[in-house]
């Protein structure tokens, strides 16, 4: 047998260690690469004058704007978006500010932009109108549900599409404290709707025109300038909007004997008409 001689080549270990990166590779790989050091720097540079632009003096709000308001007063916009002056353009909560001007009487819907380098500008759109409810102060402009959105003076002349909405004429005591903001019954209302609905010709009347009034003593009353005569419709206190068949057949009873009396007097005969019964309808010269 032949000896293997010392220096044979062995076989390598398969756990020997693979010679690793230079010390150069390694510092390389630690340091960041200038790609990602630009990136950071620019990112820094972005976000302090984020902050720059937000807290220093240059974008803060310094005009409000609004448009689309027509019963909502200037001064009350006013007000409501005075706190907005001064502030930080780029933190103007635009949607809490619309929600603050919903809350206002005439108001349907509000838009709030910001507008660089210094504008809020906001935009309203408000109610539609059905009703005009007078008082002995003022005259009212109601909605649908009966919430009164604004006001116009007495002797002022009405927009010919104001003109062309049911005017209740409220005499009673009580009208006197009903301001913007406050909310007609939905029976009262509904009744007066109703009423100022009801054409002369309807009455058997001549008339060109009906007035509708309310007040303490009488309730609704029906009033006609010319002939000249009142007839009492008087309440209607279970009226209520989901009564409103109860309501029309009530008042077409009333408007029927009205009707009924005209056919054997003459209006121009009449000047009081009782028509709260419609079974027992009471007349005076």
């Amino acid at each position: 047998m032949t000896r293997r001689g010392t220096n044979a080549r062995r076989r390598p270990s398969a756990h020997a260690r693979r010679p690793g990166p230079t010390l150069r590779k390694r510092v390389r790989r630690a340091l960041p690469a200038p790609g990602r050091i630009a990136a950071g720097l620019l990112a820094a540079v972005l976000v302090g004058g984020l902050l720059a632009l937000i807290n220093g003096p240059w974008l803060r709000v310094a005009r409000v704007s609004w448009a689309g308001e027509r019963y909502t007063p200037g001064t009350q916009l006013q007000r409501a978006l005075a706190s907005l002056d001064g502030t930080a353009l780029l933190t103007v909560d635009a949607t809490a500010v619309a929600a603050e001007l919903a809350q206002l009487p005439a108001v349907s819907r509000v838009t709030v932009e910001a507008v660089l380098p210094d504008l809020v500008r906001v935009r309203i759109v408000e109610k539609e109108a059905a009703f005009v409810w007078q008082t002995s102060a003022v005259r009212l402009i109601g909605v649908e549900d009966g919430t009164l959105i604004g006001q116009l003076a007495l002797k002022a002349d009405l927009p010919a599409d104001i003109a062309a909405l049911p005017l209740i004429d409220d005499r009673r005591l009580e009208s006197r404290d009903i301001i913007v903001g406050d909310r007609i019954d939905a029976g009262t209302l509904a009744a007066a709707l109703r009423l100022s609905a009801v054409e002369p010709a309807a009455l058997g009347s001549s008339a060109a025109d009906l007035d509708l009034r309310l007040t303490d003593d009488d309730g609704f009353l029906l009033v006609s300038l010319a002939p000249a005569w009142l007839a009492d419709f008087g309440l209607y206190p279970d009226a209520d909007a989901g009564q409103a068949a109860t309501l029309d057949e009530l008042i077409e009873a009333q408007v029927a004997a009205v009707r009924t009396l005209f056919s054997f007097e003459p209006e121009g005969t009449v000047g009081w008409v009782d028509a709260r019964d419609p079974r027992r309808v009471y007349w005076r010269p």
